[in-house]
């Protein structure tokens, strides 16, 4: 079912529009050899030499203007191949959901690395051409083959007794011919095996190209390592402060006011049991000790909310019994598989918790699943958090939820991939280290 669905999805069809626009870069490159001498006969021909001057006269020129042009092709393909890069890379993202990280900025225009790697890049495009450009020909021409015993009894119905020319379709193997419409059921199953392999050769081209590009047109080695430390570093202390404003905020704005109308309460049923003065009153004295009483349970709540939000206490159980607790919690059903053999950092186990508590409380928001399977397996020196619903899928990787997750992991170096096509159902993978 998987082959035959494979042709009508949406990623085929996004497929299909990369490995066209790769084919037609390709194209663009091989044209590029034949620009310095078309330049030269075109600035030849508008000055006149060709009509007015002989051959001898003419050597010259023609042997000052090519060296000047390869020299300008020698600069400018350093900027030119990282302009091609960054269209390459907008590509990847909008049709393929493939981000990948821009190079360092220019800093010089001859020794520009990351501009010479995007110009290999470049010219690595015209063999990648050749299956991105095959498999985009079985899809395009596996449909309009397919189509051939659907407009022929409109075009060719002449009367019977009249000979027709063959109408002729191009396949992976050449040109098939048909005079009779019985001969387009031929044709259309040549289409359908064309349009059913098309996936499977565009994701193999695809895939080689988005392997060349990420060892071509990103950060490299130490300096993208260094660049990932910068990120998270400043994530990690706008994480920093955000908390320190929320914990500023819910101590203001909760226990804070809770405990000072405590301490109000208390002092008006003080004076009310005064020693001196007149008879106390009992009865609005045990309706402001009452009061307090309430306002001192709310307090205690609010701040025991408050530390669960900083340090869940059932995690001092482990991470197991942590996610017991919170799947009995889920709205939905949840299913939880764990494999620790030991504890990973706590650090870790509490980053898990709450990306765990996260992807739990957004699927009951937005999946409208059925049932949750919540699994947590510790491999060597990661950790893997899994949580897969039976939704509606169309859960985005760069929503505020999920980027907000992923903001939060890449801190410990941690890493979050989101399978969710339309239809469902929605898997997310959370990779985390078992040390910080």
């Amino acid at each position: 079912m998987t082959t035959l669905r494979a042709p009508f999805t949406t990623l085929a069809l996004r497929q299909a529009v990369y490995c066209v626009a790769g084919v037609v870069s390709a194209a663009a490159i091989l044209a590029v050899p034949a620009v310095v001498p078309a330049l030269g006969v075109l600035f030849l021909w508008a000055t006149g030499a060709l009509s007015r001057r002989p051959a001898p006269a003419v050597a010259p020129v023609f042997l000052v203007l090519f060296p000047l042009t390869i020299a300008l092709l020698v600069v400018l393909a350093a900027p030119i191949g990282r302009a091609m890069g960054a269209v390459h890379r907008r590509l990847a993202e909008r049709l393929l959901s493939v981000h990948m990280d821009a190079p360092p900025p220019r800093r010089a225009l001859i020794t520009d690395g990351p501009g010479w790697r995007a110009v290999g890049y470049a010219l690595l495009k015209v063999p990648l051409a050749i299956p991105q450009g095959y498999g985009a020909f079985c899809y395009v021409f596996g449909v309009v083959n397919l189509s051939y015993p659907v407009w022929w009894p409109l075009f060719r119905n002449h009367p019977a007794g009249t000979r027709l020319g063959p109408v002729w379709a191009l396949t992976p193997f050449g040109t098939i011919g048909t005079r009779t419409f019985a001969g387009t059921f031929l044709i259309a199953a040549a289409g359908l095996a064309m349009l059913l392999v098309a996936p499977w050769l565009m994701r193999a081209g695809t895939t080689l190209d988005l392997a060349a590009m990420r060892r071509l047109l990103g950060p490299r080695g130490l300096a993208e390592r260094v660049r990932e430390l910068q990120v998270t570093r400043a994530r990690a202390i706008d994480d920093a402060a955000a908390m320190m404003r929320r914990l500023e905020r819910d101590l203001h704005d909760g226990a804070q006011i809770r405990l000072a109308t405590l301490a109000m309460n208390l002092g008006m049923a003080t004076e009310k049991l005064g020693a001196d003065g007149p008879p106390p009153d009992l009865a609005q004295a045990r309706e402001l000790v009452a009061l307090a009483h309430r306002g001192a349970k709310d307090a205690l709540a609010d701040l025991r909310d408050l530390v669960r939000g900083i340090h869940p206490p059932v995690l001092d159980n482990g991470l197991g019994d942590a996610l017991a607790t919170l799947a009995t919690s889920s709205a939905i059903p949840v299913a939880v598989h764990l494999e620790l053999p030991d504890r990973p950092a706590p650090a870790i186990e509490t980053i898990a918790y709450f990306c765990a508590s996260e992807l739990l409380a957004n699927a009951a928001k937005h999946s409208r699943a059925t049932r949750i399977n919540l699994g947590v397996v510790r491999s060597g020196e990661h950790l893997t958090v899994t949580v897969e619903d039976d939704g509606i899928g169309g859960a985005k990787p760069d929503g505020p939820g999920l980027s907000g997750l992923a903001h939060r992991i890449a801190v410990v170096d941690g890493r979050m991939r989101v399978h969710s096509p339309a239809g469902g159902p929605t898997r997310v993978e959370i990779e985390l280290p078992t040390h910080v």
